[in-house]
């Protein structure tokens, strides 16, 4: 395990992947700072650019990961200035974060916020580190009915714990799944949902797709809210940014706690650093909020989703490492990025492909080291991003995802059809769903098929193979369950009162 990870940090410390680590960190935390912006827009546009540049498969890795886990810091700033989450996973940020800002405090609770974080996510990498090589050992034993029983898992866990409508996060992930249907059928050669268009026969690539529902849809909703005058909010004072030792120690149980609730919590497929910070929220209020100061400018309150929300984010890590199922819309992508190198992210990653694993892994301790170092002294530095204007912000966005786009296809057509998905994913949001369980659908939809051919094929057709082994039967138990016990738990509570 620890030789593995030497050798990880021989691949992290040359000069390149150094250097891509520290620039990843720097633009991940400037997205993160943006409200609206966010890890996976930053990694949809950086994605095909990085890919152009040529960049081996560990150092394109490096970057995109890096640029997720700055992106989780510097989600914490419009949180705390100007009460505007800069993604999902920052909401319960607002909580305590602008209160504290509102009493003054702005300049300490960026500090907590950024040692909460650092040590949050080495409580994750460490467990990153110390499990992800023995499920990759585990998952060795998983055929093809274990790994369609394991996608159905994904599914199963995803719907019931991503997104406050689960009927809504269920229809994405079908909708997800419909499109990776498009194109050639590889058993049967059948053409799919193409309409007759030559460009669709190998199917709708996963950057133009990625880059059109997340990208594009946010310029038409930021394009929707220009004309209002709060986007560009003014900052409080920010005063000190270096938090003193005394208010860290203050926190010491919550950000423990949290840092360990949000790892187990983003191993989980499908949940996330918003469910992290939700649970570790509310946790932390019951076991410490003795004088119902929450809410109100509590420290720990701050420090709590803080912690929880980077580790999640590093603990989605292991599932798309170890079994190739994305533990979050943004390790979604990052299995997408993987696939363009042609890289099947999975228990054999390990032993194939041991530079690209060890590399990533060892890079998160490198990150979040340079992480801590960007974020207490530049604090105000990075602050004065969230004063950029929306004419400025909006068509620099739009520039980058039409050259990324371009550069890669060299196609109009892929051009219009970003377009078509961005137009698709801006109703979808408008409609009130969230689009990571699509993106999720899209990316284990296709593994999911090829799974199933590839059992029923061993078995001659016979879907008893599906459950057969212990392993397969245990999943589809837990994926039953899943679907179940969030409804039958509340009513059997009701009925015992």
């Amino acid at each position: 395990m620890f030789d593995f990870l030497i050798d990880g940090f021989g691949v992290a410390l040359t000069p390149l992947n150094l250097g891509l680590a520290f620039l990843g960190a720097l633009l991940g935390t400037l997205f993160g700072a943006l409200p609206g912006i966010g890890p996976i827009n930053g990694i949809a546009i950086l994605m095909p650019l990085a890919y152009t540049l040529g960049l081996p498969a560990e150092s394109s890795l490096i970057l995109l990961a890096a640029v997720y886990t700055g992106a989780e810091y510097g989600g914490r700033m419009s949180s705390i200035l100007l009460n505007v989450p800069g993604d999902a996973g920052a909401v319960m940020t607002t909580l305590d974060g602008y209160p504290l800002a509102q009493k003054g405090l702005a300049g300490p609770a960026l500090g907590l916020s950024a040692v909460s974080s650092f040590i949050g996510a080495t409580i994750a990498i460490i467990g990153l580190t110390l499990f992800a090589p023995l499920l990759a050992e585990v998952a060795v034993m998983f055929g093809p009915a274990e790994f369609f029983a394991l996608m159905i898992f994904a599914f199963s866990s995803m719907s019931v714990m991503m997104g406050k409508d689960p009927i809504k996060t269920a229809i994405g992930a079908v909708l997800g799944v419909l499109i990776a249907t498009v194109g050639i059928d590889s058993g049967s050669g059948v053409l799919r949902y193409t309409f007759g268009l030559p460009e669709l026969y190998d199917g709708i690539d996963f950057v133009v797709m990625i880059i059109g529902l997340f990208a594009i849809s946010e310029i038409l909703l930021m394009l929707e809210h220009a004309h209002r005058s709060e986007d560009d909010g003014k900052l409080p004072p920010l005063g000190r940014v270096f938090v003193t030792l005394k208010e860290v120690i203050a926190c010491k149980g919550a950000i423990g706690r949290s840092g360990l609730l949000g790892f187990i919590i983003g191993v989980l497929p499908g949940t996330g650093a918003s469910v992290a910070g939700a649970v570790s929220y509310t946790t932390e209020k019951r076991l410490s909020d003795k004088d119902n100061t929450f809410g109100k400018g509590d420290m720990r309150g701050l420090a709590a989703p803080e912690s929880a929300n980077n580790a999640a984010a590093v603990g989605s890590f292991v599932p798309m490492l170890t079994l190739g199922i994305p533990g979050s819309g943004t390790t979604a992508v990052l299995l997408g990025a993987l696939m363009l190198y042609n890289i099947t992210p999975g228990p054999m990653m390990f032993t194939e492909r041991p530079e690209v694993a060890g590399g990533l892994i060892a890079s998160l301790y490198i990150g979040n080291v340079v992480l801590l170092m960007l974020n207490l002294p530049l604090a105000g530095v990075f602050a004065r991003v969230l004063t950029i204007p929306r004419w400025v912000l909006v068509p620099a966005i739009a520039i980058l995802a039409f050259v990324g786009v371009y550069q890669l296809h060299s196609d109009l057509f892929a051009i219009y059809l970003m377009l078509i998905i961005g137009v698709f994913g801006y109703l979808l949001r408008k409609l009130g769903f969230s689009l990571a369980p699509v993106i999720l659908g899209y990316v284990l939809g296709g593994l999911m098929e090829q799974n199933l051919r590839r059992a029923l094929s061993i078995s001659g057709g016979d879907v008893g193979i599906l459950w057969q082994s212990g392993i397969s039967l245990g999943l589809w138990i837990a994926a039953a369950l899943l679907l179940v016990l969030p409804w039958a738990v509340p009513k059997m509570l009701a009925a015992r009162r």
